[in-house]
């Protein structure tokens, strides 16, 4: 299967969008360098990524690696501890814990806002994390208060989630604050 076409198919004709991704755990990598190759390489469309799993360094790497060009992209690293006390360096921004929702929130806005151009995105990576340091009824509602966000900026919106380990009332919920959800395969 070929993710960037699936992925390029589903979104057809939508300007601005939420969409909630599901993909196996397997394809997780894969899925999200090729929506980032779409958007970013294809696209031409500049955006911000947050990042709960890989840190800064290692995103860098894999855009690098993949012909994406991470300076079209601000990173919000929610996993890094903070180094040196420093904040943010040039293309990220440092937030230290997935648990820290507000100065995620925070950050986001900063980076979408420092954008110059119209057309941009939002890449939440991902879901699953948030489960670990969240109860789902508050990841729901940071949710909720994201896709707001995302439509108060009139931007693209991609929400990954691992299917397996993600409570099924929390994507079912999830699914309703989105335009769509996209499976993109594996179990």
């Amino acid at each position: 299967m070929n993710i960037s076409q699936e992925f390029k198919k589903d979104v057809k004709g939508l300007k601005d969008y939420i969409v909630l991704v599901t993909v196996s755990a397997a394809n997780y990598q894969k899925a999200n360098l090729e929506i980032l190759k779409l958007l970013v390489t294809e696209q031409k469309t500049p955006g911000v990524y947050v990042t709960l799993n890989k840190p800064f360094s290692i995103m860098q790497r894999l855009l690098e690696q993949s012909n994406i060009d991470p300076k079209l992209v601000i990173f919000i690293d929610g996993i890094t501890k903070v180094p040196d006390g420093k904040t943010r360096v040039k293309n990220c921004l440092y937030i230290g814990s997935p648990e820290k929702l507000s100065d995620i929130s925070m950050a986001m806005d900063q980076a979408v806002k420092a954008l110059p151009t119209k057309e941009k995105f939002i890449f939440f990576d991902s879901i699953n994390t948030l489960q670990l340091f969240n109860n789902p009824a508050i990841v729901a509602r940071f949710v909720y208060f994201l896709a707001g966000k995302i439509r108060e900026w009139k931007i693209k919106g991609i929400i990954i989630s691992v299917k397996k380990g993600t409570d099924l009332a929390l994507l079912n919920e999830l699914s309703q604050f989105c335009d769509m959800q996209i499976d993109l395969g594996g179990k």
